[in-house]
């Protein structure tokens, strides 16, 4: 990669932020683009995060990505939020404009679709079950909702989080008691696992999909492993599966083509590459 003075510069705030596969993602696009350009991961403490918002035009940054804990922080920090950001009050990604003013979106939701719709090219919105209810789960229910599922089947394992939950969504949410996720599954379109429950290294996710339509999707978002014990019984009963590295890239398009003028493709190539990294 070769820099020129007019290179365009974006990158990723958290804390910390060496587990995010967002500068290898970004970056991948950079080189196959052949774009003036660099992503930088930007490790950047709670209490310095609003100054750092602030500063990006001041440094020349057309824009980053936001991820944990600082979603919320900056939807605060931005002069503007659109209309997904105002729903979630999270941002994800900080576009810059030519008069330096910082604009916040929200694309989970975004790439949630993208990738649903790219694997299953079919699938029909109907009642929808769904295990989680922390932010992934909110910009979800909302994508969700936004392409006419009728009822979303919420089950947490704390109760009282799901409620609160659903009470942004005026009676689209219908919560259900974790011990009884399974009857939530009875005629449900597809399943969603928002929790870390099957993450690398911690526990795996208990539930019965005998009464799961054997047609209906299984999407789990947790990318690591990619093939998680949920996935791995859906695809023994016929299930077919979608992993939730496929989200992650999808979400990051919207921004790369703020930021570089070009919109990136999701490909084959760019999974295997982004997997290396995992391995």
């Amino acid at each position: 990669m070769i820099l020129t003075g007019k290179a365009k510069i974006a990158g990723v705030v958290g804390w910390p932020v060496s587990h995010s596969l967002s500068p290898r993602l970004h970056g991948y696009w950079l080189e196959q683009y052949g774009i003036d350009g660099a992503y930088i991961p930007l490790a950047v403490a709670p209490d310095n995060v609003t100054e750092v918002i602030r500063g990006l035009p001041k440094m020349g940054f057309a824009g980053i990505n936001v991820t944990v804990p600082h979603k919320e922080a900056a939807f605060r920090a931005v002069d503007e939020t659109d209309e997904t950001a105002q729903r979630m009050g999270a941002v994800n990604t900080i576009t810059v404009g030519a008069d330096g003013k910082l604009t916040g979106s929200n694309t989970d939701g975004f790439g949630f679709m993208a990738h649903l719709g790219a694997t299953i090219s079919n699938w029909k919105a109907g009642p929808v079950t769904m295990l989680g209810a922390g932010g992934a789960a909110r910009g979800i229910c909302r994508s969700l909702i936004d392409a006419g599922v009728p009822e979303i089947r919420l089950s947490n394992r704390t109760r009282a989080r799901a409620e609160t939950l659903a009470a942004e969504f005026e009676g689209r949410l219908v919560v259900c008691d974790w011990s009884e996720k399974e009857a939530a599954l009875d005629g449900a379109t597809l399943l969603v696992n928002t929790t870390t429950l099957g993450m690398a290294g911690a526990d795996a996710l208990d539930i019965d999909l005998s009464g799961f339509p054997e047609t209906a999707p299984v999407y789990d978002i947790v990318y690591t492993p990619r093939v998680t014990p949920l996935l791995r019984q859906a695809a023994e009963r016929g299930n077919p599966t979608i992993e939730g590295l496929g989200m992650l890239l999808h979400q990051a398009r919207p921004g790369f083509a703020a930021w570089f003028g070009i919109e990136p493709e999701v490909t084959p190539a760019l999974r295997d590459f982004v997997l290396e990294s995992l391995a």
